[in-house]
């Protein structure tokens, strides 16, 4: 894995998991924590996605997406957790 694309990964989490803070009320965790939530969003969607039959394609947009989708996920579970 190159720098450049250990960059773009970042980014990308960066983004997907301040997404999902938004979409997902009150539960941002800052830069770094956004970061490892799209991150851990990005895998947990990677992993449930085939099972489910989903795809998106390939490119920024849809990397951004499926990340998006997986850490809304992971937040919804973070939240039933904490509520429980």
């Amino acid at each position: 894995m190159t720098a450049q694309s250990i960059i773009v990964f970042l980014i990308i989490g960066a983004i997907a998991g301040w997404l999902a803070g938004l979409i997902v009320k009150g539960f941002g965790f800052g830069l770094i924590g956004n970061i490892v939530v799209g991150i851990v969003g990005a895998f947990i969607a990677g992993w449930l996605f085939p099972y489910v039959g989903l795809a998106f394609g390939g490119g920024v947009l849809a990397s951004i997406l499926h990340a998006t989708i997986g850490a809304v996920i992971l937040l919804v579970l973070i939240r039933l957790v904490k509520s429980a």
